[in-house]
C-alpha cells in the first residue's frame, strides 16, 4: 500500500494551489452580446495557455483554472472585435468586456479549419488534417488521431479507455458491433470524428446519471449518403489464393442499413466485424457476445504473437445485415435488425519441447488442428429513447454446429504414438433483454429484464485408444500404467443446459445535483451438467464405469438490494452502487456423492469520482470489491476428459470456493485540443483472497483430482502506466509514447509425479514501453511506425528467468508520381531469455495505381518476401519452460482492386 499512498499524495499535490474561477459577459460597443468569442487564461509573461472558455450566445463565459501565480492575463479576441488583455488577480471573480469595433476590409479570404476544436465535452477532428494519401478508410485514419487508440480486434479507446458507443450521424445502427462502419467506411464520407467525453446514452438519464465512458460519433458530409467500399482479389500462392468485400452502406435521415459480405484464404480476419466491441450503458439492458461453453477441447496448436494475417490458414464467408429504421413518426422509436452467418474453415500445426523443472524431463508434440466454424446469428431491437422516457429490448437467437480435428504426435516416457481427436459441438442460445424508464411524478422507475438459455453438445472422440497412457504411481518400487489396449477409441459425451435470470426494478429521486436509486432484484442462474464415457469395441460403444458419468445440478439464486449514489456539476461528477447481495449456492449430484451448498450475504460496492478542473485536466478515483463463489466448472465430481491429455475431476468433499476480491485506482488525465496534446497517467492496485487453494494429484489410476484444501491464500498485483500523445501540426507529425509497470505476486501449490506438494509464492514483474508516431509531411513520403519493448522477470523456488520481447511495425508508403503508390511494411518479432533469442522478421511490398476520377485502385501485393514458414518462440512458466515452433503462411502474392460504391 506504500505505492498506493505515494502516489495519491501526487495526485493531491495537483491541487496543492488554489483554484480560482472566474465568470462574466463579453459585449460590443451597443451592449450587445458577443457569441463565439475565446477567453483564455495565461500565466504572465509566459505564452501558454492554462484555461480557456467560448462565449455561448448570450455572450457569457465560465473559465477555470489552477495556478500558483498571484496574477493571470485573461486575453479575449472576437471576429471584426479588437483583442483586449487584462491583468487580474489569481481568485474567483467576475469580468465583464465591452470591445471595440475593429471592421477590416479583406482583399483576400483563406478559410483553415482548425483540426482540433472542444466545445463542451465533445471534442471534434476534421479528419483530414490526419490522413495521408495510403489511406482510404476511416480505421486507416482514426489510429492516428491523439487521444485515441485502435486495438488489434477493433476496439476504440479514448484516453486508454473503452468507448460505450459508436455513432454515425448521430445514430447508434451497429448497437456496438462497429467494427465492419470502422473497416468499410470510406475516409472521403466523413466531414470530422466527435469524441463526446463522459457520454450518457440514456437520454433521460444525461442530466442525473453521469458515465465515465467516452462515444464517438462520425459525422458524415451530408445528411443523406450512399457510399461503401468493396474489394476483388487474387492471387498466387497454395492453394490458390482470393479475397472478396463487397460492403454497401446508406446512411439517411430516417433509415440506415450496411450490408456485408466478405471471404478470403490469404489470412485475413473478417468474422470478428460482428463482435459487440461496446456495450453502452448498464440502463440499457444486458449484450453480451455469445459464445459456446467450451468443456472439451482437442489439443491445439499453439500461435504466434504475430498479426494474424502472418499465420491464419482460413478458408472463410462472412454475411452480415444491419438495418435501422423509424417505425412510427416518432423519431425518439428505432427499430434494428441485424443478421450475421459465417462459414470458417481454419489450419494450424505447431511443434513444441516442453521442459519440466519437477522431473527434469524433456516432452516433444507436434499437433496438426482443423477448426471448422459454422454460426448463424439473429438480433431484434426495438428502442425508444427520449427526454421523457426510455425503452429497450433486445431479442438475440445464435445457433453453432462447429468441429474441431487434431491429429498428434508424442514423444515422451511412452516413446513415439499418433492419435486423432475429434469434436462436434452444436449450440443453441436465445437471450432477451428488456429496459424501460418511466417518469413518475418527479422520479424516474426502471424495470429491467433478462433471460437467456444455452443448450451445449459435445462429443470428443480419440483414436487409438492406445494413444491414452497416464502414468500413476503404484508404490515406492515402481509404477503401472492405466491403458485402453482392449479397445479401438474412446468418446466423452457432454451435455450443459444453462438458465439464466436477472429482474431488477429502481426508483430514482433526484435533488438538486444528486440522484439516489434504491433498487431490489433477484438474479437466478441453474446448469445442469451431464456426462458419460465410452469405449468403442468391435464398432459399439459402451459406457466405461459409473465414475466417469455426471448428472450435477448447480444453481445460484441471488436476492439483492442496492442504493446508487450519483452526483454531476460542472466539475464533479459521481458515480456509485451499493448493493447487498444474499448468496444461496447449491451443488447437487447424488450419483457422485456431491450436495453442498452455501448461504451467506456480501457488500459489494463500487465508486467513481471525476473533477474537472483547469479547462484540460481531470482527476479520477475508482473501487470496488466483489465475492466470487464458484461455478460448475468447481462441482463435478465425476472423470471428463475435458481434454486427451488431462482426465480430471473434482473431490466430492471440495468445500465451495469463496474469492474477496478488492482494487483501487486512480487516474489523471490531460486533453489540450489547443495544442494537440493529450496524455494520461493511471496506478490501479488489486488484491484477492481465496478460503481454499487447489492441489491436483494423481489419483493413483493416472487421471488427475484436484483437492480443495481449505488454507487462506491471496494474490495482489500493482501496475501503473503512463501515455502522452501530441500532434505536431508544422511537421505533421502524430506522435505517442506509452509506460507500463506492474509486479503481481500469487500463493501457489503443486505436486510432482510422486503426489508430493509445494508451496511457494510466485512473483511476476513485467513492464513494455512504447513508440507510435505517423508522419505525412513530405508530398512524397508518409511513414507509420509502432515500437513496443517488454521485459519480465519471474522468481519462485523452481525458476528464476528472465525474458525480453521486441515488435515493431514499419509502414512506408512513397508516392513518386501522381496516382502511383510503392508501399513497404516491415514486422520485427523477437523473443527470448538471457541464454536465448529468437529474432522473426517479415518483409511486405506493393504496388498501387490509382483512377482518380473513378475513385478505383488497382493494387499489387507481395507478402512474406523472405518466405519465412516457421515462427519460433521461447517460454517460461513457474515450474517449465519450452520451446515452440509454428507454421507461418509462406511467400504470396495477391492482385486486387478496390473501389467506394458511391
Amino acid at each position: 500500500m506504500k505505492k498506493l499512498s505515494t502516489f495519491f499524495v501526487l495526485l493531491l499535490s495537483v491541487f496543492a494551489f488554489a483554484q480560482s474561477t472566474i465568470t462574466g459577459t463579453v459585449s460590443d460597443e451597443d451592449g450587445k452580446p458577443v457569441p463565439s468569442a475565446s477567453v483564455t487564461v495565461e500565466e504572465p509573461g509566459k505564452d501558454a495557455i492554462i484555461a480557456y472558455s467560448i462565449t455561448n450566445s448570450k455572450g457569457e463565459y465560465k473559465v477555470t483554472f489552477t495556478t500558483a501565480e498571484p496574477n493571470v492575463d485573461l486575453k479575449i479576441k472576437a471576429f471584426n472585435q479588437k483583442p483586449l488583455q487584462k491583468s487580474v488577480k489569481n481568485q474567483d471573480s467576475s469580468q465583464n468586456f465591452a470591445l471595440e469595433s475593429d471592421a477590416t476590409e479583406i482583399k483576400e479570404v483563406k478559410i483553415k479549419t482548425k483540426m482540433i476544436t472542444k466545445r463542451g465535452d465533445t471534442i471534434s477532428y476534421d479528419l483530414k488534417a490526419f490522413e495521408s494519401k495510403a489511406d482510404r478508410t476511416l480505421a486507416d485514419v482514426l489510429k492516428k488521431i491523439p487521444g485515441i487508440d485502435v486495438n488489434p480486434d477493433g476496439s476504440v479507446l479514448y484516453q486508454g479507455e473503452p468507448i460505450n458507443k459508436f455513432y454515425v450521424n448521430g445514430k447508434d445502427l451497429m448497437e456496438g458491433g462497429y467494427g465492419t462502419i470502422n473497416n468499410s467506411l470510406p475516409k472521403d464520407a466523413v466531414q470530422k470524428v466527435e469524441v463526446m467525453e463522459n457520454h450518457q446514452p440514456v437520454k433521460i438519464l444525461q442530466d442525473k446519471v453521469p458515465s465515465e465512458n467516452a462515444a464517438i460519433n462520425v459525422k458524415l458530409k451530408n445528411s443523406v449518403t450512399m457510399t461503401g467500399r468493396g474489394e476483388a482479389g487474387t492471387g498466387f500462392g497454395e492453394p490458390w489464393l482470393w479475397n472478396l468485400k463487397l460492403t454497401p452502406m446508406f446512411f439517411g435521415q430516417k433509415n440506415q442499413w450496411v450490408i456485408n459480405y466478405k471471404t478470403n484464404n490469404n489470412g485475413e480476419t473478417v468474422e470478428k466485424e460482428g463482435n459487440i466491441l461496446s456495450f453502452g450503458n448498464r440502463y440499457e439492458g444486458r449484450r453480451v457476445n455469445v459464445s459456446q461453453n467450451d468443456w472439451l477441447n482437442v489439443e491445439n496448436a499453439s500461435t504466434p504473437n504475430l498479426p494474424e494475417k502472418r499465420y491464419l490458414m482460413n478458408n472463410v464467408h462472412y454475411l452480415s445485415a444491419n438495418l435501422l429504421t423509424n417505425p412510427f413518426k416518432s423519431k425518439d422509436w428505432e427499430l434494428k435488425a441485424n443478421a450475421s452467418y459465417t462459414n470458417n474453415a481454419v489450419s494450424r500445426e505447431s511443434y513444441t519441447e516442453n521442459t519440466d523443472f519437477l522431473s527434469n524431463t524433456k516432452y516433444l508434440t507436434n499437433i496438426s488442428n482443423k477448426y471448422y466454424t459454422d454460426k448463424a446469428k439473429g438480433e431484434l431491437i426495438f428502442t425508444k429513447n427520449a427526454k421523457k422516457g426510455f425503452f429497450k429490448n433486445v431479442t438475440t437467437f445464435s445457433q453453432f454446429w462447429n468441429a474441431d480435428r487434431a491429429d498428434v504426435n508424442r514423444n515422451d516416457i511412452y516413446g513415439t504414438r499418433n492419435g486423432a481427436e475429434a469434436i462436434e459441438s452444436p449450440t443453441t442460445s436465445f437471450q432477451n433483454s428488456l429496459s424501460t424508464i418511466i417518469p413518475w411524478k418527479e422520479k424516474l422507475v426502471n424495470l429491467m429484464s433478462y433471460i437467456s438459455f444455452q443448450d451445449d453438445h459435445q462429443t470428443l472422440d480419440i483414436s487409438p485408444s492406445s494413444y491414452l497412457k497416464f502414468k500413476s504411481y503404484k508404490d515406492s518400487l515402481g509404477f503401472q500404467h492405466f491403458l485402453f489396449e482392449d479397445t479401438d477409441a474412446i468418446r466423452q459425451k457432454l451435455r450443459i443446459k444453462t438458465v439464466e435470470i436477472n429482474h431488477s426494478a429502481s426508483v430514482g429521486f433526484t435533488a438538486k445535483n444528486w440522484t439516489f436509486t434504491p433498487e431490489v432484484g433477484f438474479n437466478y442462474s441453474n446448469d445442469q451438467l451431464n456426462t458419460e464415457f465410452s469405449t468403442l469395441t468391435n464398432s459399439t460403444f459402451s459406457p466405461y464405469g459409473n465414475d466417469y458419468n455426471n448428472n450435477l445440478k448447480f444453481t445460484n439464486a441471488v436476492p439483492y438490494a442496492s442504493l446508487g449514489i450519483n452526483f454531476k456539476s460542472n466539475s464533479w461528477m459521481l458515480y456509485s452502487q451499493f448493493p447487498f447481495n444474499f448468496n444461496n449456492i447449491k451443488a447437487d449430484d447424488p450419483e457422485r456423492n456431491v450436495a453442498k451448498s452455501i448461504n451467506k450475504l456480501t457488500f459489494e460496492p463500487m465508486v467513481f469520482a471525476q473533477y474537472t478542473f483547469a479547462s484540460f485536466w481531470k482527476a479520477s478515483a475508482n473501487a470496488n470489491m466483489n465475492y466470487n463463489f464458484g461455478n460448475t466448472n468447481d462441482s463435478y465430481a465425476g472423470y471428463i476428459f475435458t481434454s486427451p491429455t488431462s482426465p480430471s475431476a473434482m473431490s466430492a468433499d471440495n468445500p465451495i470456493p469463496e474469492t474477496r476480491s478488492k482494487s483501487i485506482g486512480t487516474k489523471l488525465e490531460y486533453r489540450n485540443p489547443l495544442n494537440n496534446l493529450f496524455g494520461n497517467i493511471g496506478y490501479r492496485y488489486s488484491k484477492t483472497n481465496r478460503n481454499i487453494i487447489g492441489n491436483s494429484i494423481n489419483d493413483g489410476s493416472g487421471f488427475i483430482l484436484t483437492n480443495f484444501r481449505e488454507l487462506d491464500n491471496q494474490s495482489n498485483s500493482n501496475s501503473a502506466s503512463v501515455e502522452i500523445g501530441k500532434y505536431f501540426p508544422s511537421f505533421k507529425t502524430n506522435a505517442s509514447l506509452s509506460f507500463n509497470n506492474s509486479v503481481s505476486k500469487s500463493d501457489q501449490i503443486t505436486t510432482d509425479l510422486n503426489n508430493e506438494e509445494y508451496f511457494f509464492v510466485n512473483k511476476n514483474t513485467s513492464q513494455t514501453a512504447g513508440l507510435k508516431f505517423n508522419n505525412t509531411y513530405f508530398s512524397w513520403m508518409s511513414i507509420d511506425y509502432n515500437l513496443l519493448f517488454s521485459w519480465s522477470h519471474q522468481v519462485n523456488q523452481f525458476n528464476d528467468s528472465k525474458n525480453s520481447g521486441f515488435n515493431h511495425n514499419l509502414s512506408t508508403y512513397f508516392y513518386p508520381v501522381e496516382n502511383h503508390t510503392i508501399g513497404f511494411t516491415w514486422d520485427q518479432i523477437n523473443s527470448g531469455n538471457n541464454l536465448t533469442t529468437y529474432n522473426n522478421a517479415f518483409y511486405d511490398l506493393s504496388y498501387q495505381y490509382s483512377w482518380a476520377k473513378k475513385k478505383i485502385d488497382f493494387e499489387l501485393k507481395w507478402m512474406n518476401i523472405g518466405n519465412r514458414k516457421v515462427f519460433e518462440r521461447f517460454a517460461t512458466s513457474a515450474i517449465s519452460e519450452s520451446y515452440t515452433r509454428m507454421e507461418l503462411r509462406p511467400s504470396q502474392v495477391m492482385f486486387t482492386v478496390k473501389f467506394n460504391f458511391k
